[in-house]
């Protein structure tokens, strides 16, 4: 075949494939809402029979729910890290939530996110995204430090954060019944960038989804895909509902704002469902950072809450919405024996979206985009591995906690570092985590201490 034959046959072949994509055509956008200290079972469509979440249930309704996900820490700043790289957070030096230099000294602990971590959203900017961040960051720039990167060193071309991230911000005013004038809280987080707008904590949400509907306007006028993380922190206490919704009690005020923040969501919701060549075209992705805070959300049936390397703390909600991505028969289905982690997201995603990511980076995640799209109930062929936040030794009611965990197919096993005083589950059977085999079962109990002990000493970083 000539060569001009060869470049005619295959401009025919670019067009048909072209053709045959049809209007939402191009690589898929991604939104990933990861709301903060948000329990389980706090999602009506899970079982919240104590408030409603009816804009975060159509998505459910429209795609698929998971109840064997996991993220890879109880608590804040280690689960957004992994949920960011698909790596264990614990290869960066972050094992709890960031806070003041001298407090993450003290727990061995680094200031912030390396920017030299694999993240998602820089290897999609790499593969020409647009890539913005709206909502809580927690992965350096808070308190007193104030050298932190901006986020936009991470891979986001536009940020607007909290009191925990540097840059531009939203923060809240907050409003009592009874006051005659706002408060402030995190009013000194002004030294943390700017521009700094207050807004009152009822409405935040809604702040945030402002911004990354303009975002997602701009990236279609430009005809870019995107992604955007939009992480809500209003849900997490102190909790300010708006006046005329205020509770009486902890649990009240809990639903309350989480009722407002879904619907302060409904708005991103909508307009990408409305939107003919958007929702053909995005995958969102829902979820929980860390399991509730006691006496605010729940985690039904599971044991334990944030900071707890019980299933109360680390599995997570998950919901998958995307028409276009995902066969019309797994709409409204629920997947509840495929097993996985935040840090098989940036894998999953990677193949989804074509990017490449650096040649000597090796990712913990796995790449499971047929699970997540509803095409196989495969789960991670690795267990999966936890570590027990440095301060939290005595948290909620639970004295001497267990410092490692390891979930491997239907078995979860949780030591000490010295492997002393294993608790071994079956999940299929116990979910609740009630009845511990670890002396029924010592063949079992041995090799998962094994495994946990190796991978602490693989990953734990001086």
């Amino acid at each position: 075949m000539r060569k001009s034959q060869l470049i005619l046959l295959l401009g025919v072949l670019v067009l048909l494939v072209s053709c045959a994509r049809g209007p939402g055509s191009g690589p898929p956008n991604i939104i990933l809402v990861f709301i903060d200290d948000m329990g389980w079972a706090d999602w009506s469509c899970f079982g919240n029979e104590d408030a409603s979440t009816p804009n975060i249930d159509q998505m459910a309704a429209e795609g698929i729910a998971f109840e064997q996900f996991y993220v890879n820490s109880p608590i804040c700043s280690p689960s957004r890290v992994a949920i960011s790289t698909g790596q264990y957070p614990q290869r960066w030096g972050i094992t709890s939530y960031l806070a003041h230099r001298d407090m993450n000294k003290q727990r061995g602990m680094e200031n912030w996110l390396d920017p030299e971590a694999p993240m998602l959203a820089q290897s999609l900017k790499g593969a020409g995204y647009m890539t913005g961040h709206f909502g809580k960051w927690h992965m350096g720039g808070q308190r007193d430090v104030t050298g932190a990167p901006p986020i936009t060193e991470y891979g986001f071309k536009e940020s607007l954060t909290n009191f925990e991230g540097m840059g531009p911000k939203l923060l809240p005013l907050t409003m009592e019944p009874g006051w005659e004038e706002p408060g402030k809280i995190w009013a000194e987080a002004e030294i943390l960038g700017g521009p700094v707008t207050w807004m009152q904590r009822s409405t935040i949400t809604g702040g945030f989804v402002e911004e990354a509907l303009k975002f997602i306007e701009k990236a279609v006028a430009v005809r870019k895909p995107f992604y955007i993380n939009v992480w809500p922190d209003d849900v997490h206490s102190p909790f300010f509902p708006p006046v005329e919704k205020w509770g009486e009690t902890k649990r009240e005020l809990y639903l309350a704002v989480l009722e407002e923040m879904d619907r302060q969501l409904a708005p991103l919701f909508n307009h990408i469902r409305n939107h003919e060549d958007l929702r053909d075209n995005t995958l969102v992705l829902i979820c929980s950072d860390n399991g509730p805070e006691l006496g605010a959300g729940q985690a039904a049936g599971l044991k334990g809450y944030k900071t707890h390397l019980y299933e109360g703390g680390i599995r997570s909600p998950l919901i998958v919405w995307g028409p276009g991505l995902m066969s019309e028969d797994v709409a409204g289905t629920r997947n509840k024996t495929s097993v996985f982690a935040a840090i098989d997201l940036v894998p999953s995603l990677l193949r989804l979206t074509g990017a490449k990511h650096p040649a000597d980076i090796i990712f913990d995640g796995e790449d499971l985009l047929g699970t997540i799209l509803g095409r196989s109930e495969a789960s991670r062929t690795a267990p999966i591995f936890f570590s027990r936040p440095p301060d939290r030794k005595n948290f909620y009611g639970f004295e001497n906690l267990p410092d490692l965990a390891v979930r491997d197919g239907q078995w979860k096993l949780l030591c000490d570092y010295d492997g002393g005083r294993s608790q071994l589950y079956n999940l299929n059977n116990d979910p609740g985590e009630s009845m511990n085999m670890a002396e029924e079962i010592p063949g079992i109990k041995e090799e998962l201490t094994q495994k946990a002990l190796d991978w602490w000493q693989t990953v734990n970083r001086p």
